[in-house]
């Protein structure tokens, strides 16, 4: 009777603490997904820019800042090379080790690509 009594209360002392946890799949917590009719318009993914339009809209932060390299170095991430070659691609200039130059490389193509829509 003891024992049944002491199990009872283990078991009922228990429950509250496991409650509270997240379910769980093997070692991770188990994820809700939510019903597809519940996102709102302003909640929609935006449409995907293009690599071109994202450049271009660092040529609206001033120039010569940083904030102009680190929004090109956003889309194109630098990869600096000991011997560098002389860009031939916009994509090139990730290559530049020296901030100055690789800005100077980045300005050079996307000032003299044509105007794209920024939507």
């Amino acid at each position: 009777m003891k024992k049944m009594m002491l199990s009872l209360a283990a078991v009922l002392l228990c429950t509250p603490a496991l409650a509270q946890s997240a379910p769980m799949v093997g070692d991770r917590p188990l994820v809700q997904v939510k019903p597809k009719g519940t996102k709102t318009a302003a909640a929609a993914p935006a449409k995907p820019q293009s690599a071109a339009v994202k450049l271009q809209a660092c040529l609206d932060i001033d120039d010569g800042t940083k904030e102009r390299l680190n929004c090109y170095d956003a889309v194109i991430p630098p990869a600096a090379k000991p011997k560098a070659m002389k860009a031939k691609v916009v994509g090139d200039c990730k290559f530049t080790k020296e901030e100055d130059e690789r800005l100077a490389c980045f300005n050079g193509f996307v000032e003299n690509m044509p105007k794209l829509p920024k939507s």
